[in-house]
């Protein structure tokens, strides 16, 4: 993709103040793994590598999946959503996706008494 392709791109895509869009990740079964952010240089960088990267709020810095605890995610496709302001990516993921140790970070499921009950 040439800058200026990329750039097209992401001037179509609504980025909040901080210049990140949401991200739903999901397995290419259909399993929802995870929900992140992306800047354009993570946006980037997944699409020129084909893995999955990340943006961290919490640490201020681009994280690839993967990179510490081995569980990678290879990118199948990318999708944007009708009003251009969330991302979905579906992935072959390796290992499992959620720190916990779940393969997805939406194991819980919440009870009709507002309780959280695991699948």
């Amino acid at each position: 993709m040439t800058n200026i392709e990329f750039e097209n791109l992401t001037g179509k895509l609504c980025w909040n103040e901080q210049g990140l869009i949401p991200v739903i990740t999901q397995e290419i079964d259909g399993t929802v793994l995870m929900f992140a952010w992306m800047n354009a240089i993570s946006l980037r960088m997944t699409i020129e590598e084909r893995v999955a990267v990340y943006f961290s709020r919490s640490r201020q810095e681009i994280w690839r999946k993967g990179d510490t605890s081995g569980n990678k995610q290879e990118l199948v496709s990318i999708h944007i959503d009708c009003d251009c302001d969330v991302v979905l990516i579906k992935v072959k993921q390796t290992g499992v996706a959620c720190h916990t140790g779940m393969r997805s970070c939406f194991y819980r499921n919440i009870s009709e008494e507002g309780a959280f009950d695991h699948e």
